[in-house]
């Protein structure tokens, strides 16, 4: 159990909800944001002191109903729920592979897509394997070396390559990936693997501390995304989500836009990826790790997510 943790968790989801989220007067003199402890006490039907040392990360462990009462006073979605479930000590999913493979069905489907860009990511958002497809848009992030084929990273740590690849720096990015990252630490126990990132992000961004100082949770979700490409133009796609049945692993998918004409512009760079591919230039499986990325291939606008 991770009380210290836990209880900041608390405090900071205590202070989201809004006395009119739950049916209370706002009054006059309110100075506390958003709700006071005795009201979340008195909503969870716990004392005030119970409470106050939750939150002060000196009770005992809380029961799982007594969390579930606090996950519905506070007004917690699934993954922010899960979250306070592993704070307690309490896993809320099976334990993530920690195998660094691609199991058969979701490589099945990624070689499967031609004409669509794909990649594989794992639950600390590395990613594991690209189609052709995916190399041409997002550069060879699969077969980058230590760090660098983390997208959590490369986002925080590298904003010189973000800014030639992003035409808008949206704040959304950071803390989507900021939620996904403190999600997959949770689920896994700390374990040395997601810690190890996160200290080294911590000592690396100053935007990443402030964005992790949010406590904000959650996983990968399929967006909408607009990618323009240096020769091909622009691609308007829905980022979808396959998550692995057996693993941690997910396929994302950029699934052209109906009467866009992304389908015809993707269509026309698969021709182009292969004719690069015939002259003999690598595979998404075959760039050697020294290759360099090309991010003027790539701009992205409005909405961008993680890959």
């Amino acid at each position: 159990m991770n009380s210290g943790e836990l209880g900041r968790f608390l405090r900071t989801r205590r202070e989201a909800v809004q006395p009119a989220d739950v049916g209370l007067s706002t009054g006059a003199r309110r100075r506390t944001p958003g709700l006071r402890r005795s009201e979340v006490a008195l909503l969870a039907d716990i004392s005030v002191d119970y409470y106050e040392r939750l939150e002060q990360a000196r009770a005992g462990r809380p029961s799982v109903r007594l969390l579930t009462v606090l996950a519905t006073v506070l007004k917690l979605d699934d993954a922010e729920g899960n979250y306070l479930h592993n704070l307690a000590g309490y896993p809320a999913r099976a334990a993530p592979d920690t195998e660094d493979r691609v199991e058969p069905e979701l490589r099945f489907l990624l070689d499967s897509l031609i004409h669509t860009p794909a990649h594989v990511v794992d639950d600390l958002s590395n990613v594991l394997a690209q189609n052709r497809l995916s190399v041409m848009l997002f550069g060879p992030w699969a077969q980058q070396t230590g760090r660098r084929v983390n997208a959590v990273w490369r986002w925080f740590t590298e904003p010189e390559a973000r800014a030639q690849s992003f035409l808008e720096d949206d704040p959304a990015v950071g803390r989507q990936y900021a939620a996904i990252l403190r999600s997959a630490w949770a689920a896994r126990g700390h374990d040395r693997a997601s810690s190890d990132l996160v200290t080294d992000l911590l000592a690396a961004s100053a935007e990443f501390q402030h964005r992790w100082e949010d406590m904000d949770v959650g996983h990968i979700q399929s967006t909408h995304k607009e990618l323009v490409h240096q020769r091909h133009g622009r691609f308007e796609v829905s980022c979808d989500t396959i998550r692995s049945a057996t693993t941690t692993r997910s396929l994302l998918v950029m699934r052209p836009l109906a009467g866009t004409g992304t389908a015809q512009r993707f269509e026309a760079l698969s021709t182009s990826a292969a004719d690069h591919a015939g002259a003999g230039s690598p595979t998404a499986r075959q760039v050697s790790p020294s290759t360099e990325e090309r991010p003027a291939d790539l701009r992205r606008m409005n909405r961008p997510s993680s890959i």
